[in-house]
């Protein structure tokens, strides 16, 4: 490759990497603050249980069509037209804030649009990045995409929770609708030609697409495992920060808003520093068998530790207002978080070095349906959960099942790793 190809690349991948901060920081600002202002108005464990179902079910159900449509039209301008469709529905939502006419309803219908945006967003995205750069790059690019995006999300809490108590929820979607377009304007600007694919139009091309793109995946036991793997790890997982979370810091700690910020950052952080964690130690590793054994390891003690805290005789001996308790129960959810990013970027790596181009959004696509197909079932399951089992005993058990799984899957990978390589 040239050196004027080079630079081409190099501007593309950062207008791809500015697209995506900028969005992220808004979209982070509105999701943190949403759990709190849903309890606010009135809401219970069980609305948040179903905000967070909503913000994800209509992505799953469109993943399989966004990946057919990745694949046959402009990546490009998929990313900027949901960006800036989002934009748009998001400054009405603050629109509506500000004239008072808000509602829990409303929000939970404007939250399954958004996911179905962001469903068709994310498998253009996904598909578009191997395009940008080359091959060997990948890891690297991974991480700092993941990077990027972690010190994104971290930046949200911060001023999610500034805006919140200054200002009030409409700056809140003011902030993240601009964010928006913005995104969209700087992935105007990537240079990118899109080739069309020879397929079979019509509703038979649409499932022929599908097909290839299901035994592609098929076929690839890692891949497939994987998707396993995270179909049942997210659905446990996932409910954690978006249910389990706010709940027990609004109902069982005393401490501020502001606070609540502070360990949504540190958090992310955990995001952040696994990331860079991931393109150092494990940049030129072509296995997976090792970041997934020593990220799965962390996640299960993490968790089990982050379940002890939840205890109340954790709260008698700590405090539920303590500086020693928040410092301890931050440190516990960032190493959560840095587990999850050991795991998954070299897994999303892996995926985008095994699939041909023509798949890449079909493959990506199927595998975010499957991998995430129980987030929302586990956010629900969660919310209405809680209405019954304490906290504290919800999770331990959780974390146990985390521990079977766990196992179960480091062998399967290892086998199949040591296969490839033989």
């Amino acid at each position: 490759m040239n050196q004027k190809r080079k630079n081409i690349l190099n501007t593309n991948f950062t207008l791809f990497l500015l697209g995506r901060m900028v969005s992220d920081i808004g979209n982070s600002v509105q999701m943190m603050i949403m759990p709190l202002y849903i309890i606010d108005i009135g809401g219970s464990a069980t609305t948040i249980g179903l905000f967070s179902f909503l913000s994800l079910l209509p992505a799953l159900i469109i993943y399989p069509f966004a990946g057919v449509i990745g694949d046959r039209m402009n990546r490009k301008m998929i990313m900027v037209v949901t960006d800036w469709i989002s934009a748009g529905v998001i400054l009405a939502l603050g629109l509506i804030s500000y004239w008072r006419f808000m509602s829990i309803p409303l929000l939970l219908i404007v939250q399954a649009v958004i996911s179905l945006l962001n469903g068709l967003f994310e498998p253009a995205t996904r598909g578009m990045l191997p395009q940008l750069v080359d091959k060997e790059e990948l890891t690297g690019c991974n991480s700092i995409v993941a990077s990027m995006r972690s010190l994104s999300i971290m930046m949200g809490p911060v001023i999610g929770t500034i805006l919140y108590a200054k200002f009030g929820i409409t700056m809140v979607f003011m902030i993240n609708g601009i964010s928006f377009l913005l995104s969209g304007a700087s992935e105007m600007m990537i240079q990118y030609i899109h080739v069309k694919p020879k397929r079979t139009e019509g509703a038979q091309g649409i499932v022929n697409d599908l097909m290839e793109g299901i035994q592609f995946i098929m076929k690839n036991r890692i891949t497939r495992y994987m998707c396993y793997f995270f179909l049942v790890i997210y659905s446990v997982v996932q409910p954690i920060f978006s249910v389990i979370l706010p709940l027990f810091f609004k109902i069982n700690l005393q401490y501020s808003d502001t606070q609540y910020g502070y360990l949504q950052t540190i958090i992310i952080l955990g995001s952040l520093v696994g990331s860079v964690v991931v393109g150092v130690w494990f940049g030129k590793e072509e296995r997976i068998t090792k970041p997934f054994t020593i990220g799965s390891g962390l996640l299960l003690g993490t968790m089990l530790l982050f379940s002890i805290l939840l205890f109340p005789k954790s709260l008698d001996i700590l405090g539920n207002d303590t500086m020693i308790y928040l410092v301890v129960l931050a440190g516990a959810l960032g190493l959560f978080s840095l587990a999850n990013i050991v795991i998954s970027v070299p897994v999303q790596t892996y995926i985008q070095r095994e699939t041909p181009d023509e798949y890449m959004s079909r493959v990506f696509s199927l595998v975010s349906m499957i991998s995430r197909g129980g987030m929302p079932l586990g956010a629900l399951a969660y919310g209405i959960v809680l209405e019954w089992i304490e906290i504290h005993w919800t999770v331990l058990m959780a974390a146990i099942l985390m521990m079977v799984i766990c196992k179960i899957f480091i062998s399967l990978i290892n086998n199949e790793d040591e296969r490839r390589f033989l």
